[in-house]
């Protein structure tokens, strides 16, 4: 079994004992279900497990009075083996999408408290808003986390580092102290194999279990080609096309040197309003990220976001990597790729890097296009600049917004090593893992 962070979360949320629900957001695939089903046996007396999909009769659970008594009484009906056991009993509703009452449930489910309830789905944002009977929900009995593929860090749990040994490895972080080169080199091929391989589960477990980047290259060839069935079946009729071909886009995009997502790119004389809602719906799908522009690169980032303006990066880079030729892997994985494509890819290495830990997704262009900085945090009460170097480049932007008082500290990412110039800190790529917790 890959280990996963999450698993962590869900032991704190079920010790906190509070009366609200769990529903569980994220793409396809990521290991939702099986984590949850991983939880509910091992840290529960009795494990009740709902799909949608797969059980469609048990809709009918939910089909009549929504208090708990009823739900509980219907469900054993349907499934007359389970056991409630009161306070140590969890009900997992998964696919929640085929149904929407059971999302209405959760305040009366978490009113009555003899169950933990965790619900999950994927689509499940954009599938409720599509409906005409979308579920009813109550502020205050509902709790939601997005799951992601697997981090760097996970994936080096998965390739047997212990928690430990990555400890060891933030300590450099942490101190700012210059990593052993044998060490800082091997870190970096990790950190280009997780660039090419990516962090859907079923791509890392076949990495895992073959050690070929055939069976890798399968593996994402099968996600890949789920997702976009996502897209035909699920879009808005009117979307589907153009949502694929915004998503088919994303290798074109990352090779441009351009400073946002370009509709042009897509289709000769594309327009944003001819894109616009299929642009939401990849994010809302959790298939692509969006990195917002602002205009100003002033506390508070939010206050200053122009939402036309923006990038577009796959939200798994091994997903990414399925929409080119094989040999891609190789270059990757060997560090002979140049040109703008090696930096798109590693800007959307570390997209991805950033939104694992939930950081919004901001960049700046100065209105002269002599500046830009790739990423820009909020941290602090002032801005945090972010910028992503391929190789070990100049940072002349970087540099400049660093002679402002009101910038304390800026992050250059490259492949290279940790150093510090005055208010610029350097670190190796695969420390951007480790960037605000």
């Amino acid at each position: 079994m890959l280990k996963r962070k999450i698993f962590d979360y869900l032991r704190e949320w079920k010790a906190s004992r509070k009366k609200e629900c769990l529903l569980i957001n994220g793409a396809r695939q990521v290991g939702k279900s099986f984590v949850v089903d991983a939880f509910g046996r091992e840290c529960y007396e009795s494990f009740i497990s709902i799909d949608f999909v797969r059980q469609p009769q048990l809709k009918e659970v939910f089909a009549g009075e929504l208090d708990a008594q009823s739900i509980y009484s219907r469900l054993t009906l349907y499934l007359p083996g389970i056991r409630i056991v009161p306070e140590n009993t969890l009900l997992f509703l998964d696919e929640l999408q085929e149904c929407p009452r059971a999302r209405t449930a959760f305040k009366f489910l978490a009113q009555d408290g003899r169950c933990d309830v965790i619900g999950s789905g994927s689509l499940l944002g954009i599938r409720f808003r599509q409906m005409e009977d979308a579920p009813f929900l109550s502020v205050g009995y509902e709790r939601q986390i997005t799951m992601r593929p697997l981090d760097f860090e996970e994936f080096l749990w998965a390739l047997g580092y212990s928690e430990d040994d990555v400890a060891q490895l933030r300590s450099y972080f942490e101190g700012l102290e210059p990593v052993p080169a044998g060490i800082n080199s091997l870190m970096m091929r990790y950190l280009r194999e997780y660039l090419a391989i990516g962090g859907m589960p079923a791509v890392v477990q076949s990495f895992l279990d073959a050690k070929s980047y055939g069976a890798v290259h399968d593996a994402q060839s099968q996600l890949h080609a789920l997702c976009l069935d996502d897209v035909a079946k699920y879009a808005p009729p009117g979307e589907r096309v153009k949502a694929r071909a915004c998503y088919l886009s994303l290798p074109r995009q990352l090779a441009k040197e351009n400073t946002r997502f370009s509709y042009a790119t897509v289709e000769s004389r594309g327009r944003t309003r001819k894109f616009e809602g299929s642009v939401d719906w990849l994010v809302g799908a959790e298939m692509a990220l969006r990195c917002t522009a602002v205009s100003t690169a002033q506390f508070p980032l939010s206050a200053y976001e122009e939402e036309g303006r923006f990038r577009l990066y796959a939200a798994d880079t091994g997903l990414l990597m399925a929409m080119y030729d094989f040999s891609m892997k190789a270059a990757v994985v060997d560090n002979t790729l140049k040109g703008p494509m090696k930096g798109g890819l590693y800007e959307n290495l570390v997209a991805c890097m950033l939104a694992a830990r939930d950081v919004p997704l901001r960049f700046w262009r100065s209105n002269d296009s002599k500046h830009e900085i790739e990423f820009l945090v909020d941290h602090a009460g002032r801005i945090l600049p972010i910028e992503v170097k391929a190789g070990r480049g100049s940072t002349v932007s970087l540099n400049a917004m660093l002679e402002r008082d009101d910038v304390a500290l800026g992050y250059k990412l490259v492949d290279g090593n940790v150093g510090r110039d005055g208010k610029k800190v350097a670190l190796p790529l695969w420390m951007a893992v480790f960037l605000l917790p």
